[in-house]
Formats: structure tokens, C-alpha cells, sequence
């Protein structure tokens, strides 16, 4: 009879913290023994906080993001025992769990059934048993109505619903560069996972993935919201390495309790995450480890520099320099044309950014309706691209706006070193935004990323008005 009070007061605790059902269960599915730190705590916090308003049926309050880097038992604990931890609370709970290749999703679903096929799951939860007619590794279901249904990014999830739908690592690593994959990544994310949830008010999406790519899904959560209705996402950062990105902000004080600033010394000491920045290379790890998918020596711009006001003095002079694309296309590159100004005490102002994917005939009318709205005092560039081709769009441009001071202009040389000159303003902390807020987000983003930024039309815009700011002013339009 003690040994039974002792099973079930076991099995009590288990239920009423995630993190003592993820150690005392640590031996079903991981063979090393069980290795303590901090973040694993916190996550298990995370998960169990989201999953407590689905066990009472309320509203959930956002939804779950967490960027974390690879090797620190991200998916054992969401995506192998967060599912069945969830039935010891509410045996009905369907989970979705998905991730980038159907092998990987079926190999953590693999590990999530042996946690309850285990003796020691069925001696502490004997009433959780698994159904003789839905009991396979990649959907196995319970007698009492719950569920682990096992999907891959871009697949099918035709007649599965889930209390919870977790998506972990949505984006292969070795194809983060691939616009396809991040296309379907981000579209099942946001389009078709969303829509098998049991109860649209109450059910919970939860995705984990290191950052990959500024166009991840994490970067679209973050900007959008999970979703069409766009949910609020509660967001969980922890760079390997302490950086002022870690969120909560609070964290940070956890990092200082190691000489290093570490996330998690036993799993990646310093020498360990060396040799990883060796063999991956500045750009990928700083992704896949720092939770930022440009390198901080790597990209140009020290954004922070960037001071937003709300009014622009006197300029001295001012510039728009158009950088056109001739598509309209979802994929294509962007149109745009900074205005840029300079003050009287010397400092560069981006005052203005349109910018948008127009076929060449709307685009030029966009172009003359914003010479219009600028004035005939701001003088216009637009770049020529090289070739006949380029020669006779520019021509086309000049002729378009006579009666402004237009000017076609031949950049020569790489975009990041023409960007060079205006970067070293910008990192001065000589260049000023006017504040809006229809076009500063989607500007200083850019730049965070340049020179890996997916779109550089606003950087080589830029670079052009920088240019014709810092010389002597020409007469005529030359093309």
C-alpha cells in the first residue's frame, strides 16, 4: 500500500510540473543522464503556462516563439514529452507537431511513444493506455480521445486537429537560402497549420526553431503575428552567447553567472561553440547559435546609430535617388526611391521612401507623382542599369519628368562598396529618420541585414542619393 501512496504521489507532481514529469521521465528517451540547466527550467515554464489556459478552456493569450540554438534539448522537451505530458493533465489533448523533413518529425514522434509504452510511464498514468487500431509511430492516439499527430513542413494535415500545434525547426538548415523553402515554410506556418486547430479561441501554436534567415517564420511571426488574426507572440530568445537580444530581458542575468556569458556551459562551453563558429562559418553561426541570422561584424549598418525625430529642420540640399525594378511579381525586386536631405549643421536625413513592385508603366507614374509631391526644388536621380536595355529605361525616366531636374546616373563597382561611404554616416550616428511609420520598419531592417539582406533596393537607393549629396551638383540630364 506505500509503495502505491508513493507511485501516485509521484505521479501527482509529474502532472503539476512539466519540468518534473521531463527529468523523472529523462530515462525513457535519452540515454546519457539528465543534465541540468537553467533555460530547460524556463522552457518547461513556457510550455506549462500556454498549456494551463488550454487545460481550463480559456482564451489563450498569444501564442509561443522560441529561438534557441541547436543541441540544447529544444525538441525533447516540446516535441517529444510536452505532447505526452499534456495527456497526464487532460487525456483528450491533441497535439500537431511538424518540422522540416517527415523522418525528423517521425523520429521525435518515435520518442514521445516510447515515453508512454515505457513501465515506468504505465505504473505511474496505468489509465493513459494507447489504442490497438491507432498506434503507429507517426499517429498514435489514446483511449480516452488524445492524440499525437505527426506532420512535415509543406504536408499534408488533411482531418488532424490539435489542442496544440507545434512546429519545430520548419526550415531545413541546409536549405535556409533556398526562397522556395522559405515561401512553403512560411505559408503552411501562417496559412494551412492554423487552420487545424480544435478550437480557434483556445488552442495554442508554439514554434521553435534557431534563426535561420531574416525571412524565417520566426521573422514573420514577429513582425505579423502567427497568424491571419494576427495572435500576439509571447517571444523567447537565447542566443548561445549573451547578447542584448535575449528575451525576456531579464535573462541576462542567468548568463552572468558563468565567466563567459554562456547560455549553457556543460552543452556548449566556449570551446565547443569555437569550433562550431569554425566549421559553420560567421554567417550560419550567428544564426543557428546567436539567434541572429546575419553576423554581427558581418552586416554594415549599426542600426542603433539611427536617431528618429518627428520633424526635419532647414536642408541645405535634397535628393530622391530612384533604384527601379520592372516587376510586379511577388518575388521581384522592389522599386524604390529615398529622398534624402542634408541639414545645415552637416547631417544626412532620410526624409522619404517609396517603394513598392509596379510593372514599368505604373512605376513610372508613380515616379512623376512623387516628383510632383516632392517639388521642382529636390533634384532626381534614377540609376541606369548597364546594357541597351538600361540605357533606354533611364531615357524613359528623363523624358517622363521634364521639366524637373532629373538625372540619369551609372554606378559603377559592388553594391556593398558603394554602400561603404553612406554606412560610415550611418555608423557615425550622422544619419537621422523622419519618423513614419508607414515606411522606418521595413527601412531599418534592411539595413540590419545588409549585406545578406534578401532586398537591397533600399541600400543601393541610398548609397546613389548619398553620392550626389556628398558631390558637386551636375547640369543637365546626362544618360
Amino acid at each position: 500500500m506505500r509503495y502505491l501512496d508513493k507511485t501516485k504521489l509521484r505521479a501527482s507532481i509529474c502532472s503539476d510540473s512539466f519540468m518534473e514529469f521531463l527529468t523523472f521521465f529523462w530515462d525513457t528517451i535519452v540515454s546519457e543522464k539528465f543534465s541540468y540547466n537553467w533555460h530547460i527550467e524556463f522552457l518547461c515554464e513556457e510550455m506549462q503556462a500556454v498549456a494551463n489556459l488550454v487545460f481550463a478552456n480559456e482564451p489563450k493569450e498569444y501564442d509561443l516563439l522560441i529561438n534557441v540554438p541547436p543541441g540544447t534539448t529544444k525538441s525533447t522537451i516540446c516535441s517529444v514529452a510536452f505532447p505526452i505530458w499534456t495527456w497526464t493533465r487532460m487525456p483528450s489533448a491533441k497535439s500537431v507537431c511538424g518540422s522540416y523533413a517527415h523522418s525528423l518529425a517521425l523520429d521525435l514522434s518515435r520518442r514521445s511513444r516510447m515515453i508512454v509504452l515505457s513501465e515506468k510511464f504505465q505504473k505511474h498514468y496505468p489509465q493513459i493506455k494507447l489504442c490497438d487500431d491507432q498506434n503507429t509511430k507517426g499517429h498514435f492516439a489514446n483511449t480516452q480521445g488524445g492524440a499525437r499527430f505527426t506532420t512535415s513542413v509543406g504536408g499534408s494535415v488533411t482531418g488532424m486537429h490539435g489542442h496544440f500545434l507545434i512546429a519545430d525547426d520548419p526550415v531545413d538548415p541546409m536549405q535556409a537560402d533556398s526562397e522556395a523553402d522559405l515561401e512553403t515554410a512560411n505559408k503552411w506556418m501562417g496559412s494551412t497549420l492554423p487552420t487545424r486547430k480544435v478550437d480557434k479561441e483556445v488552442s495554442a501554436s508554439i514554434l521553435i526553431q534557431q534563426r535561420l534567415h531574416q525571412n524565417d517564420p520566426s521573422a514573420t511571426w514577429i513582425k505579423n503575428g502567427s497568424n491571419a488574426e494576427s495572435t500576439p507572440i509571447r517571444h523567447i530568445c537565447l542566443p548561445a552567447i549573451l547578447t542584448e537580444d535575449v528575451s525576456p530581458p531579464e535573462l541576462a542575468n542567468n548568463y552572468r553567472s558563468n565567466p563567459d556569458n554562456l547560455l549553457d556551459p556543460k552543452r556548449m562551453s566556449l570551446g565547443v561553440l569555437n569550433d562550431m563558429r569554425k566549421k559553420l562559418g560567421e554567417l550560419n553561426f550567428s544564426g543557428q547559435f546567436q539567434q541572429r541570422p546575419t553576423p554581427p561584424g558581418g552586416a554594415m549598418f549599426l542600426i542603433d546609430q539611427f536617431r528618429v525625430e518627428p520633424v526635419s529642420p532647414k536642408m541645405s540640399r535634397i535628393v530622391r535617388y530612384w533604384d527601379k525594378a520592372g516587376s510586379e511579381t511577388k518575388k521581384a525586386c522592389y522599386t524604390a526611391g529615398v529622398k534624402m536631405g542634408l541639414d545645415t549643421e552637416g547631417r544626412f536625413w532620410i526624409l522619404d521612401v517609396v517603394r513598392g513592385r509596379w510593372e514599368a508603366s505604373t512605376r513610372e507614374k508613380i515616379i512623376k507623382s512623387t516628383a510632383e509631391s516632392d517639388g521642382k526644388g529636390v533634384s532626381v536621380y534614377v540609376e541606369q542599369e548597364p546594357g541597351s536595355s538600361g540605357k533606354e529605361s533611364a531615357q524613359s525616366t528623363v523624358r517622363n519628368l521634364a521639366g524637373y531636374c532629373i538625372y540619369a546616373d551609372l554606378p559603377t563597382g559592388d553594391k556593398t562598396v558603394r554602400a561603404r561611404p553612406f554606412a560610415v554616416q550611418v555608423n557615425g550616428g550622422n544619419v537621422l529618420l523622419l519618423k513614419s511609420e508607414e515606411w522606418n520598419g521595413d527601412f531599418v531592417e534592411e539595413l540590419r541585414y545588409f549585406p545578406h539582406s534578401t532586398y537591397k533596393d533600399q541600400v543601393d537607393a541610398c548609397s546613389g542619393g548619398f553620392a550626389k549629396l556628398t558631390t558637386k551638383r551636375k547640369v543637365g540630364a546626362l544618360v
